[in-house]
């Protein structure tokens, strides 16, 4: 029937665009189509008659039934979460008639839910265990409910007890994931308030204190939960059981030769948690021999989930302490700042060394470009020569490029959380740890600026790639020696984290000294490349002068003109040629032929309109006058 799974569904649909009043809306709507479906509304213009809930007598319990029950005590709990939530809106304390209200609301929704578990149980349902079971952590959720605003302190811790035990036992059978927002966001909050109103210390983890508050007259729930996980309510506490891990955990913690001590359970059990991780970790790297980076890295996945809920638990008891109007001076606060400072550098140093991992051997300092991972074993197998020794695959640019680009991103992310350790409450002040995150972050930008190099090299810019190279260089070399910590001689079987150690520093320098020797070489002999490419250009090129149609992309100073000049053939103009035909002596002619140009008849016409008299002229206007 997925009682638990109806009702949040039908509280997360309303509650994301809405508060409790659209909620207990869509309860109304909802109640009246399931009255309709049953045959139990009220007509159209009649007389309202008040019905009551069916019961196993009336007809047998369907599941249209059980909605029917859930929809009428979601209807009075959201009412009554209504009214509280608008008076802690307005900062006005719940009193009077308003809080007899609200109860009253309450105490409604946790009877239906107890009518519900009573027609579930009865013979001719036919609900099965764990249907029964969810029903009863429903009621027992609403009778908790109805006890923390009555102020019963201990009938609250009692009720909620019976619903996180019941879903921890359901969470077993695949259903952990209904339970987790209602655990994580009502019944948890409420049974530390309510443990904290009976003075039980914070150091008594929530599941220490649902196991002990669990009531030994509900011997039918305890069986059932037996069924599911004998775990939650054995006696004898084994090395299996959760809860005895929780009251075993540590008590303190140690921070840059400081410890203090742990007083939240939630803490405890995280940091519990982070040591067998760690532990783990350590175990699964020393096994593992040949593997890829990737696999390698998968390692870290549980010790990064362990540090998060580490951080979130730190993360909530300050945020409770401030919440109950505690001052940063107090000392507990001050305990919990150092705490939130050591779990914190613990997270960041396990996400920088899965970069490390995935950077390659060496953190990526040596040129090596592995074979895709699903193409590697076929390849390897095609490329074995007959004497037995492999070929590696030479892969192309794009894909040498494209490996570059991933170590360069996996940096960045280290320089990130490098960064972000700076930010972290205490850490300013300490000038030996800020010198050596300082160290680490020269360390880290040195290989980006290696890998950019490469990436610059690949693409055929060796120019830049030097410039890149020497910046590198002048970042290794600042690092102080005192700065890096000694290795214990099995730095291959030790899980890589922040720690840097000083082998690492060495070989790097190294590394990118020799880079750097060769990349001079490499630049010098293009520039003797390119020295003799123009002087061959500038040799076959005609000189400027003889180029001043063409606009020139740039000028060569030494190549202007033709020095000394070669004679050569120039073009002339037809005209000059007809002029010089007058003056030309041809074999064959007379000398006076020669000497007497012939006269223009236009000169002669010319003399003798000058031998003609004027004519007079006419003056005046128009011809007229003297």
């Amino acid at each position: 029937m997925d009682i638990i799974s109806f009702v949040v569904q039908g509280r997360d649909q309303a509650l994301l665009y809405g508060d409790y009043s659209t909620y207990q809306t869509q309860l109304a709507k909802r109640l009246l189509s399931s009255r309709k479906k049953l045959g139990i509304v009220t007509k159209n213009r009649g007389k309202f008659q008040k019905k009551d809930l069916i019961t196993p007598d009336d007809a047998p319990i369907g599941v249209e039934h059980v909605h029917l029950f859930i929809l009428t005590a979601e209807r009075a709990w959201a009412q009554a979460m209504g009214i509280k939530a608008s008076r802690s809106a307005a900062q006005e304390d719940i009193a009077g008639r308003t809080r007899s209200h609200l109860i009253s609301r309450l105490n409604k929704a946790a009877q239906t839910a107890s009518k519900l578990v009573n027609a579930l149980s009865a013979s001719t349902s036919s609900a099965s265990a764990n249907d029964i079971l969810e029903a009863k952590s429903y009621a027992a959720l609403m009778r908790g409910a109805m006890f923390f605003e009555k102020h019963s302190w201990e009938l609250c811790i009692e009720s909620y007890s019976i619903a996180r035990i019941i879903f921890s036992a359901l969470a077993t059978a695949g259903k952990g994931e209904q339970f987790k927002d209602l655990v994580s966001d009502t019944i948890d909050p409420s049974l530390r308030y309510a443990a904290y109103q009976l003075k039980t210390p914070r150091t008594v983890p929530i599941p220490v204190i649902a196991k002990r508050s669990f009531p030994k007259s509900e011997a039918a729930i305890a069986q059932e939960i037996n069924r599911l996980n004998p775990v939650l309510l054995a006696e004898g506490e084994g090395p299996s059981d959760p809860n005895a891990a929780a009251e075993t955990g540590p008590t303190t913690i140690t921070w840059r030769s400081r410890e203090v001590p742990i007083e939240d359970a939630q803490i405890s059990i995280a940091w519990a948690s982070v040591a067998a991780a760690k532990a783990r970790l350590a175990a699964n790297i020393a096994k593992s021999h040949d593997k890829q980076p990737q696999q390698i890295a998968a390692y870290y996945d549980e010790i990064l989930t362990t540090t998060q809920d580490a951080v979130d638990a730190t993360k909530q008891a300050i945020d409770e302490l401030k919440t109950e109007g505690v001052p940063q001076s107090d000392t507990r606060m001050q305990r919990l700042q150092i705490t939130r400072t050591a779990v914190n550098f613990e997270m960041v140093g396990w996400r920088i060394g899965r970069n490390r991992v995935l950077t390659g051997p060496r953190d990526g300092g040596p040129e090596e470009y592995s074979i895709p991972r699903r193409r590697k074993a076929k390849a390897v197998k095609e490329g074995d020569s007959a004497d037995g020794e492999k070929k590696i695959r030479e892969l192309p640019a794009s894909k040498k490029s494209a490996k570059l680009k991933e170590k360069v991103a996996l940096y960045d992310g280290s320089l990130q959380n490098l960064e972000s350790i700076k930010e972290l409450p205490g850490v300013a002040a300490d000038e030996e740890l800020v010198n050596r995150i300082g160290s680490y972050e020269k360390y880290f930008s040195a290989l980006r600026c290696l890998s950019i190099a490469r990436s610059h090299a690949i693409s055929g810019n060796a120019v830049n790639a030097l410039a890149l190279i020497h910046r590198a260089n002048s970042l290794i070399q600042d690092v102080s020696p005192t700065s890096s910590q000694p290795s214990n001689g099995h730095l291959e079987q030790q899980p890589l984290g922040i720690e840097v150690q000083s082998e690492a520093f060495s070989f790097l320098k190294d590394l990118i000294a020799g880079e750097l020797q060769r990349y001079r070489a490499l630049v010098h002999m293009h520039n003797l490349r390119n020295a003799e490419q123009q002087a061959a250009h500038e040799k076959a090129e005609p000189p400027l002068s003889e180029r001043l149609d063409t606009y020139p992309r740039r000028v060569n100073f030494r190549n202007l003109v033709e020095l000394p000049p070669k004679i050569r053939p120039i073009p002339a103009k037809p005209i000059f040629l007809d002029i010089a035909w007058n003056y030309i002596k041809y074999p064959g002619k007379s000398s006076s032929q020669a000497d007497d140009p012939p006269v223009a008849p236009v000169a002669a016409a010319s003399a003798q309109n000058d031998s003609q008299e004027e004519q007079p002229k006419k003056k005046g206007w128009f011809g007229f006058g003297r």
